[in-house]
């Protein structure tokens, strides 16, 4: 009765792990990645060559290291998603061990590339973003110290979770890199709703939120100015929002053709923050509209699969990495056409960069691993268990 009210797979002893991966992930989700990933590349052909003839470099350079990252990224989304829930919980707090201790070390170590932000290593051939890959196995820890707290006996893991958090806002916020500390705060905020918070924590966290950005406003002379042109009624046409802007504009509903867009020869983050603003112009509200079915295709089948998990680090982890996943894409595409202060944040799988695509592919592939479907087993089972 439990496999025919929750969908489950009955598992058959002695399967090859690839047929049992394939009959058990979701692969409706997966094909929009995949599909999410071809559209970067089609933008990336378009967006790409201006930037790569300012700086020297044969035409289509960057949609070749996009593609060689993109391999990466979807080579880790494929491995990590066949791992078992807690195979995945193993090697995210190692990430997370890992990456936390690299974003302590940016004002040290790390380089802004003269865009007034320390947020990289230079590695020479190529950068690594550490907050990137700080996000998929945060939300994971997070997540496994929110069920413990749930457990008899446990530890208070959700006021663990909550100084966590704390401790990664703040270190994003001083590099300064404010996207991703809201998108930290907002990831774990849903978590912590999911996980049953009351009410009136949750207005008291919005309540934070306020007086930090007040804070900030008032003495971040980098958030202020972001704040102001997104407040100012007028959008300066010279400007990274007013290119963007008209991009949108003149491509209409079917766009001004492949390859005729004039945006990406003016934006110099056409093939990065502002990639929809290519894909708007040249290809229209069409392809717009196809990214975001995409997206929400993604998010809302997770969810849907999440709501028949028991398991509670399962369904929290998974609800983290979800509402990130499609957040991150909703920011980016609200900077373009303006409805959000610029933040700086890729479009996940199209946009170019290599530490976004590989922690893209991981972030994916671990919802993929919790969204599999697998025998759910009794309640009493699980209860025993927590009991032990």
């Amino acid at each position: 009765m439990t496999e025919m009210v929750y969908g489950a797979v009955s598992v058959r002893d002695g399967e090859p792990v690839l047929p049992k991966w394939w009959r058990t992930v979701d692969r409706w989700s997966l094909s929009c990645v995949l599909m999410l990933f071809g559209v970067g590349i089609l933008l990336g052909l378009a967006a790409s060559p201006p930037l790569a003839e300012r700086n020297g470099f044969a035409p289509f350079h960057y949609v070749q290291r996009q593609a060689f990252f993109g391999g990466l990224a979807l080579t880790a989304m494929f491995f990590t998603s066949m791992m078992t829930p807690v195979m995945v919980r193993r090697v995210a707090v190692i990430g997370f061990g890992v990456a936390f201790v690299s974003l302590l070390a940016l004002p040290f170590l790390g380089t802004d590339f003269g865009k007034g932000a320390v947020r990289w290593y230079s590695l020479g051939f190529a950068s690594v973003q550490p907050s990137e890959f700080l996000k998929p196995v945060f939300a994971v820890v997070a997540a496994w110290l929110m069920a413990a707290s749930q457990e008899i006996g446990g530890p208070p893991g959700k006021s663990w979770s909550f100084g966590l958090t704390c401790a990664i806002v703040i270190t994003l916020a001083l590099q300064p890199d404010f996207g991703q500390a809201c998108l930290v705060l907002f990831g774990w905020g849903v978590m912590w709703f999911v996980g049953g918070a009351p009410m009136f924590l949750l207005l008291g966290l919005a309540g934070l939120v306020v007086l930090g950005g007040t804070f900030a406003y008032n003495n971040s002379e980098h958030f202020a100015r972001r704040i102001d042109g997104f407040l100012t009624p007028d959008v300066d046409p010279t400007t990274q929002l007013g290119y963007a802007t008209n991009a949108i504009r003149e491509g209409g509903f079917f766009g001004v053709g492949v390859g005729e867009g004039q945006v990406k020869w003016s934006l110099p983050d056409a093939h990065t923050d502002f990639i929809i603003a290519v894909a708007a112009e040249e290809y229209g509200l069409v392809l717009v509209l196809v990214i975001l079915a995409l997206y929400a295709t993604v998010v809302v089948r997770s969810m849907l699969r999440l709501m028949r998990e028991r398991d509670p680090f399962i369904r929290l982890a998974g609800t983290g990495l979800a509402a990130m996943f499609g957040v991150q894409a909703m920011i980016n595409m609200g900077v373009a056409v303006r409805l959000l202060p610029a933040k700086g944040m890729t479009l996940p799988f199209v946009s170019y960069g290599g530490s976004s695509l590989i922690a893209g592919g991981i972030a994916v592939g671990m919802l993929l691993a919790f969204t599999r479907s697998r025998p759910q087993g009794e309640i009493g089972e699980i209860l025993r268990a927590r009991m032990r």
